[in-house]
């Protein structure tokens, strides 16, 4: 990880478990949101909170879910690179406009209870929903995604939790008495649909106050604010600020409320099976077709996907999404694409099989994604230059076998790690070059132009002394797949991986000095005056226009 520029911090919001600085990428320009903890004198118990939240956020893979990008972890530090959600908090949008339209509202939160349906599924519980927990994507879209899995827990159904957390004024009762399930989210659901209609807390006044009003389910009704909105509205408010637990919806019934199927108008409405289109059929035939390294380089390239390339082809993946748990089966598959394409029985379960790189039975959204690159997301150079780097995690300026077995583990799709490399290894060496990479990828499967490719890189290669063979250094990271299944950014026991290692000594060891340059441990001038690169509280007041906080990110 490489720091460049100088500039303020910025600290884009404090929560429970740390700060949130603005960070940048070097190679590909793009921002990013880090948050970070300091692990010196973290009691054992903390510790394992913030290992919680990472398994959790590593394992989250959703149109509607913020995007956990890196983890790095040393000694004394540990930071989370995360998606940079520009747009700002629901709560800040709301403050502006002091209330929302029926639409809006229906909208945002046929939005959120997408992103809850999925981690419902999952056996993840959030129990922090609040307005400030949904982010915008940009200020231009009305894009929301769920963040801070700082209180999430995974749950086993048919049993209770006990501990009293979140935020009071969304708090459900039944969090106040210590023995709840997931449904306490849609409590808190609730809550956000009625401030977002009716402009005001149903539950406010002094804590005690509060508590009382919540545990007895009795919120705050304005019949002045009330009496323009629909009934049809009002009724999901009131089933979801429920008190008894087994009266209140859950989140697939709340999706299919009439309140939230009619939030567009006629006019409005397009059919979820149009946004697929023909291009799209293209794109999960040609990548069944697809060599397995060809499918691993996209399941790995879907990862380094900006927003805005991810947009393209999102509201695709929701409307396959049938059942709206945040994967696709084979039988929502087999429905779009039969009905819609002249796709046959016999090529559905190849598609499938291809997508389905975890071999759980159902494709996630970034297994989708993968699909999707180069058909209908353009293969551009950042994006094939990022892919590289994520697979060279040791920093060599190659793709080893190790290196593969390091991001993939020993094997994918059932094809050994050994047998992959061979497939873009065109000079025969045991190893993939950065040349060798882009003419894979560019090339096509063993045509003509692949081996022509091939002896124009043995030319370039035997011209050049042997120190500048090499790819020039791109950053380290290391990936595994998680325990939630698909290809995820880190293994979940990154708090003991050996995987992090080399992450981690490249975190320690860049740091930036007064003067707003990159300091790296050994170099004698200033090296005492050197800042940590984010830290887990934000900076003293008289060192944040010293600090710079503009990193790149692998």
């Amino acid at each position: 990880m490489d720091v460049l520029g100088t500039g303020e911090s910025v600290v884009l919001g404090t929560g429970y478990n740390g700060s949130v600085f603005m960070a940048k990428s070097k190679t590909s320009k793009h921002k990013y949101a880090v948050k970070g903890f300091h692990l010196n004198g973290v009691s054992g118990e903390k510790m394992q909170q913030l290992e919680a939240e990472c398994e959790i956020f590593l394992s989250m893979d959703h149109p509607h879910v913020s995007r956990l990008v890196d983890v790095y972890e040393s000694e004394s530090q540990l930071h989370l690179v995360m998606e940079c959600m520009e747009g700002g908090e629901l709560f800040e949008r709301l403050s502006q406009r002091k209330r929302f339209s029926e639409k809006d509202s229906a909208n945002a939160v046929y939005q959120m209870l997408l992103a809850i349906n999925y981690i419902h599924a999952k056996g993840i519980v959030h129990r922090d929903l609040k307005l400030e927990n949904f982010l915008y994507e940009s200020s231009d879209t009305d894009h929301l995604k769920l963040i801070d899995f700082g209180f999430s827990h995974i749950w086993e159904p048919n049993t209770k939790m006990a501990l009293s957390c979140g935020t009071l004024a969304y708090v459900a009762p039944e969090v106040l008495k210590k023995s709840y399930t997931s449904k306490c989210d849609l409590w808190s659901l609730g809550v956000i649909l009625f401030i977002l209609l009716a402009g005001y807390m149903p539950f406010s006044g002094a804590e005690k106050m509060q508590r009382k009003a919540i545990e007895d389910g009795n919120y705050s009704w304005r019949a002045d604010r009330w009496k323009s909105v629909s009934a049809e509205a009002i009724e999901l408010v009131k089933k979801l600020l429920q008190k008894d637990t087994s009266l209140r919806l859950s989140a697939e019934e709340a999706l299919a409320h009439p309140f939230l199927q009619k939030r567009f108008s006629v006019e409005d409405q397009t059919c979820p099976t149009e946004l697929i289109d023909q291009s799209a059929a293209d794109a999960l035939v040609n990548f069944a077709k697809a060599s397995q390294f060809r499918r691993a380089c996209m399941s790995v390239m879907a990862w380094s996907l900006s927003n805005e390339e991810r947009a393209q082809v999102r509201d695709m993946f929701i409307a396959m999404d049938k059942d709206k748990t945040g994967t696709i089966k084979m039988c929502e598959l087999k429905e779009i694409l039969t009905s819609k394409f002249s796709i046959c029985d016999t090529q559905i379960k190849p598609i499938f099989d291809a997508l389905d790189s975890s071999q759980n039975d159902e494709i996630h959204y970034t297994e989708f994604l993968a699909a999707m690159v180069s058909t209908r997301i353009a293969m551009h150079d950042d994006l094939l230059t990022q892919t590289f780097k994520r697979f060279d995690c040791d920093n060599s300026g190659y793709i080893t076998v190790d290196n593969l077995r390091t991001v993939l583990g020993e094997s994918f799709n059932g094809t050994e790690v050994e047998n992959l490399i061979a497939e873009g290894d065109l000079t025969k060496d045991g190893r993939i070059s950065y040349e060798e990479f882009i003419a894979y990828l560019k090339g096509g499967d063993g045509s003509d132009t692949m081996n022509e490719a091939a002896a124009k890189i043995v030319d370039t290669q035997l011209k050049q002394p042997e120190e500048e063979r090499a790819a020039p250094a791109l950053g380290t990271l290391a990936w595994a797949k998680g325990k939630a299944g698909g290809l995820l950014p880190f293994s979940t026991k990154f708090s003991t991986s050996s995987q992090l290692e080399t992450d981690c000594r490249a975190m320690e060891s860049m740091q930036v000095n007064t003067s707003g340059t990159m300091q790296s441990p050994g170099a004698a001038p200033g090296a005492s005056d050197a800042t940590p690169l984010v830290s887990g509280d934000a900076p003293p007041a008289d060192k944040k226009k010293e600090q710079l906080l503009c990193l790149a990110v692998s």
